[in-house]
């Protein structure tokens, strides 16, 4: 039979048992810092000695076992997390459209049409007042949005914040949703370090570029959030993956960059333009050879910053073309 699972434990507010200064539980018999919980949960000891430490431990747990994904979702009595991707935060009830019972059997057809208007009034009584259907209609924006640009369900939650934040301080009043929307996720987009350019949110968005622009600096600065200028480095790695760069190529662009960076060449352009320049810089050097109309396209600039860019950072490199 095999030794049970072990893990180290760590408890730096227990009383009985003296600590080291670095908050390690230690054995009281041999002062070793080897406390090693058994494969269930019941007790603690020492693999020094084999003093048990602490024994008949609370478990915490289910007292139900599962061992793949769907008998864990089948035996979980609790439902979904809370959220803030939703109006209500994901605490609302819902009412199956199955039209069976508990037991699996079909209802009749006067509880069927029962269940109907029991539905329709469930998601008429969701959103009590016109702002909740407001913020209802900018959440599922925002993640329609996000779902569009392919962001992490991080991001959908950080804009989903900011947003009520800006419900919360009346910054909405004389601006239209979807811009609001639209900026809050592209500020969440600049928090979480996730490379999405203003043209290309504007792009999945039902407002043009300059409102999400305008919108975004005003939110931004009535916020207070201090946003750091985006690495042009960032885009490098989507933008050479798109154009079916090797490593190489990419590990030269980043290169140009940072020698460019360094000679004062970064302050005042766009980090997209800077990064599509540097990726066709280091196409050319490592002999993968890339059109500036396919470069251009998917950083979505010009050929003109390409070449305006391009320019710059090979005279910065000490290279002449």
């Amino acid at each position: 039979m095999g030794r049970p699972t072990r893990q180290r434990v760590r408890d730096d507010q227990t009383e009985r048992e003296p600590a080291s200064e670095e908050g390690v539980r230690t054995c009281p018999e041999c002062e070793s810092e080897t406390i090693v919980q058994s494969g269930d949960g019941s007790e603690l000891s020492c693999e020094n000695c084999g003093l048990i430490v602490e024994e008949e431990a609370i478990d915490r747990g289910p007292e139900w076992r599962a061992f793949n994904h769907q008998e864990r979702q089948s035996k979980s009595r609790v439902g979904a997390p809370t959220t803030q991707t939703m109006h209500d935060k994901g605490l609302t009830t819902t009412i199956d459209w199955k039209d069976k019972d508990a037991y699996g059997r079909s209802i009749s057809s006067e509880k069927r049409s029962q269940m109907n208007r029991l539905r329709k009034w469930q998601e008429r009584i969701r959103t009590k007042d016109a702002g909740e259907r407001n913020l209802q209609f900018a959440l599922s924006e925002t993640d329609r949005m996000a779902s569009a640009l392919g962001v992490p369900r991080s991001v959908r939650e950080v804009a989903s914040v900011l947003y009520r934040r800006t419900l919360e301080a009346d910054l909405i009043r004389g601006r239209s949703i979807e811009g609001v929307a639209t900026s809050t996720l592209y500020a969440a987009c600049r928090i979480e370090g996730i490379p999405r350019s203003l043209e290309e949110v504007a792009a999945v968005s039902r407002v043009d570029r300059k409102e999400i622009g305008r919108t975004y600096r005003y939110v931004a600065g009535e916020l207070g959030l201090e946003m750091e200028p985006v690495d042009p480095k960032k885009y490098v790695p989507r933008f050479c993956s798109e154009l079916g760069l090797s490593e190489e190529a990419e590990s030269k662009a980043n290169e140009i960059i940072t020698v460019s960076a360094e000679a004062g060449l970064l302050s005042g352009k766009s980090p997209t333009g800077f990064a599509a320049a540097a990726i066709y810089a280091a196409s050319l050097l490592c002999n993968e050879k890339q059109t500036q109309r396919a470069v251009a396209d998917v950083a979505q600039v010009t050929e003109v910053t390409i070449r305006n860019r391009y320019q710059e950072q090979i005279e910065a490199m000490g290279i002449h073309a």
